[in-house]
């Protein structure tokens, strides 16, 4: 029953948005956080995006069912009712409301609030069942937590916290629609409107394309706004051609291999670009500290 409930949470999707959250708090203006501040971050985090996740669980009940890939999840399955899971959901939101507001700031606890609304009514009840567009505007929910981050330690938003709420957004789609190939048949059982479903195959290969030439763009201009330096502008590049080559390959073959293997290295490639930011931050602290004991 633990398991079931801890399970609603989605910790392999949650694990990817605390990476972009924690990698935002370390490379802002105001230098490393403490301990405390990450930790309590981390915990609102969790506990935000945990609480997003069961709701999304409660509320998509009769899409989970017929669905190969989410059918043995706790609630389609009847391990857990839809009520139970949306009392849970509701709890743990309440909770990192709580943990936000009392141990970071304000600001921080207002895009994780509207992270856990974004998601559960703007993207779960409404985009995802209505429009094929439900993936590309319901993006901006997993792209808030780098803002989240970022604000828990400034207190403040600026362009180059923008910039890494839209590296996530413009990367949601070709991950997504990647698995939206993927599991076609899944969605169309479903009746969900994933853009392979309304659109076609080829379209969707297109539009894969399309926008991670996009990301890959916005991620390169983080180093001439002077937001990141030249380990991470060689870093990003080196991942980025990488990812638009598997983006190229499935958009010219488009077979499953091609399909599967750009969703895979979606969720390595987000990960590494944030790791790329922190280390290029802490090489070139490193680098003005040595210079300064050295002079």
């Amino acid at each position: 029953m633990i398991s079931d409930y801890i399970s609603l949470t989605k910790p392999k999707v949650i694990s990817l948005l605390l990476v972009t959250t924690l990698a935002a708090m370390f490379i802002t203006e105001a230098g490393t956080p403490s301990l405390w501040r990450i930790v309590w971050t981390m915990v609102g985090g969790y506990l935000a995006a945990g609480g997003a996740g069961a709701i999304n669980c409660a509320f998509d009940e009769d899409i989970d069912i017929n669905m190969g890939r989410t059918s043995r999840r706790p609630v389609p399955s009847g391990r857990i009712s839809a009520h139970n899971a949306m009392i849970f959901g509701l709890v743990l939101s309440a909770f990192s409301v709580a943990v936000m507001l009392a141990f970071t700031t304000p600001l921080a606890t207002f895009f994780s609030t509207i992270g856990i609304i974004y998601y559960t009514l703007f993207y779960t009840r409404w985009l995802k069942r209505r429009t094929w567009q439900n993936i590309v505007i319901g993006g901006g929910a997993g792209a808030l937590p780098p803002l989240v981050g970022w604000t828990a330690v400034t207190g403040t938003l600026s362009l180059s916290a923008v910039l890494l709420f839209m590296i996530v957004f413009y990367w949601t789609p070709p991950h997504f629609w990647a698995l939206a190939l993927v599991k076609q048949k899944d969605y169309t059982r479903a009746g969900v409107p994933m853009l392979p479903v309304v659109a076609g195959e080829s379209e969707t290969r297109w539009q894969i394309l399309v926008y991670s030439v996009m990301m890959v763009a916005i991620s390169l201009v983080l180093t001439p706004l002077g937001a990141m330096g030249v380990i991470y502008l060689v870093l990003a590049t080196l991942l980025g051609a990488i990812f638009l080559r598997s983006a190229w390959v499935v958009w010219r073959r488009g077979d499953q291999a091609a399909i599967w293997g750009l969703y895979t290295y979606s969720l390595l490639y987000l990960a590494l670009l944030f790791a790329a930011m922190v280390a290029d931050r802490l090489l070139r602290e490193w680098a003005v500290l040595t210079y300064a004991i050295k002079h």
